[in-house]
Formats: structure tokens, sequence, C-alpha cells
């Protein structure tokens, strides 16, 4: 049986900030995610802080100004001390407060820590300078970043007793992570090319004559940029639609977490999709009220009643 954070009234007072220090960082940089986090009970949200974390520092090597060679060493660094963690070699006073709470989340669910190892295997990527030819090609790295994220959450958690096709939720967790990673592309397509990367297929930008890249405020001349964009919210939404199918499977609280986080990231997918350049123009983002509208929607249930229904009906 698999210990709980519940079970352990007397957390020590080292586990305890070195938690407290992963609360701050999401809550400091999160954005998007800490909206779905909120919902969760203390230990869930705590063991998701850890996560997040743990996570961050290895996005922020990948993201940073370090030479190629330096980041390359740093991340097999970050991979060291994943071992470390995994072979329970981390004392509760050691110095890196996100070791000693990724550490006990280890101990307390049961999330597979090779989702970490595959987050950094895509962030290498990242700085080699991976370009991708294919959706196929694409999906790859997308599994890595964000699709392992999401099969970590769902161990913390985690299923409830006699849901149905509770076999296929961690397929479901995975496709939801493509899903929210298609989209963090559509909208960090002008970032990106600014700092020399280019995520969307090779095949898809030629489909819609955009290969010659995004360095400004307007589209490729000649270009489709419009159609290219609503091609690949298409995609979006059919992985959204997969994905979801992971709420009913859920207790209340965590499917609120998911549908929030989710529904935040749909609906910058239905911005994207009413005015496609302007992800050209800058970062598209929604405001505070609408996030938490989003946050209220999924505590109230309402997205994974509408899921168990069309799946319903899909089996009648």
């Amino acid at each position: 049986m698999i210990r709980s954070v519940e079970s352990a009234p007397h957390m020590s007072a080292p586990v305890l900030a070195a938690y407290s220090y992963c609360e701050a960082v999401t809550g400091q940089q999160a954005r998007n995610f800490a909206y779905g986090i909120r919902l969760l009970p203390t230990p869930k949200r705590r063991a998701m802080s850890a996560l997040y974390a743990f996570s961050r520092r290895v996005d922020d090597i990948g993201d940073g100004t370090l030479p190629t060679d330096v980041k390359s060493v740093r991340l097999e660094d970050t991979r060291a001390l994943l071992t470390r963690v995994r072979e329970g070699k981390v004392e509760e006073d050691d110095t890196d407060p996100v070791a000693v709470a990724l550490a006990h989340t280890a101990e307390a669910f049961p999330v597979p820590l090779d989702g970490l190892d595959e987050l950094i295997d895509g962030v290498l990527l990242d700085v080699r300078g991976e370009t991708y030819e294919t959706w196929d090609d694409l999906k790859v790295y997308c599994r890595c970043v964000a699709g392992a994220i999401g099969r970590l959450s769902l161990g913390v958690f985690g299923t409830e007793p006699g849901a149905r096709g509770v076999e296929r939720a961690s397929e479901y967790a995975d496709t939801l992570g493509l899903a929210l990673q298609l989209t963090n592309i559509l909208r960090d397509v002008r970032e990106d090319a600014e700092n020399g990367r280019t995520y969307l297929p090779a095949d898809d930008l030629a489909k819609f004559g955009c290969s010659a890249g995004f360095d400004g405020p307007t589209p490729p001349e000649g270009s489709d940029f419009a159609g290219l964009v609503h091609f690949e919210v298409r995609r979006a939404r059919t992985l959204f639609a997969e994905g979801y199918r992971l709420l009913p499977m859920l207790d209340r609280r965590s499917g609120a977490c998911v549908a929030a986080m989710a529904g935040i990231y749909r609906r910058l997918l239905d911005r994207i999709e009413r005015e496609p350049e302007a992800v050209l123009r800058g970062r598209v983002s929604l405001p505070g009220r609408e996030k938490a509208y989003v946050a209220v929607r999924g505590l109230s249930g309402l997205d994974a009643r509408h899921v168990t229904r069309s799946t319903l009906r899909r089996r009648t």
C-alpha cells in the first residue's frame, strides 16, 4: 500500500520548508498551472508544486543564456540529482529544497519519476536545436516535455475505484499533455522564432507557405498563416477531446484541477483561432478573472459531466 501524505501528520520542519519553497516557486512562475493546483487538497498541491519546481529548474536551464555545452552538463547534473531521489539518497536536511520535496513526494505518491528523465531528454533536444519534419516527430518531443508531466500528475491524482476505462488513464493524461504543449507552441511561435527555435513540423510549414519562418509581426509574404494556425488548432482540439476522457476517472478536486488547467489552454486556443496573427505580435493570454472563472467551472464538475455524457452517447 502506498503511503499518502495525509498519513504523515508529523511532517518534519525541513520537509515542510522544502514544500513551502516549491509552492513559492510555483506561485511566482507557474501562471496557468497555479490556477489548477489551488483546487487540490494540501498534500496533492504540495506534491504538484514539487514536480513543478523540479520541472521549472530543467526548463530554466534549457531556456537560459549559458553556452550549449554548459547547459548539457547542467542538465546531466540535474539527472544525477533525480537518480539520487529515485534511489532514496536525499536526506531531509539536504541543502536543496526541491530535492527534499521531490523525494518526499516520491515516497508518498506513485509518481513515475522516469517521466522527469523524459523531460530532461526533451529539453536536451531544445538545447541541440532539434527541428521536426512531421507531426509524428514533434509528438516524440511533446511526449517528453508535456505528456510525461501528465503521467507524473496522474501519479499524484490517482484514479477513482471502479472508474470505467481506467486502464487507459495514463494514455489520456499523456494525450492531454500533448494538447497543452501544442497550444503552447502556437502561442509562443514568435517568441520561439526570436530564440532560434522552430517547433511546428516542417511539412506543415511548407504546406501553408510558412517555411521562411516567423521573424516579424506579420506572416511570411504569400503564406496562408491563418490556414496553418487553424490546421494546428484542429489538431489540438482533437487531442483535447481525447485527453478530456481522463476527467471522469478522477476524484472531484483532482478533476477540477485538470479541468481548470486544460480549460485555460482551450480558451487560449479559442483566442488564437479567432485572431491567428495575434501570436506574431505578442503573447496571447487570458485575464485573471477569466482564469478564475475557468477554475470555478472545473470545481463545479461541469467539464467532467460533459465528458461522461459524451462518452456514454458514443457507447450507445
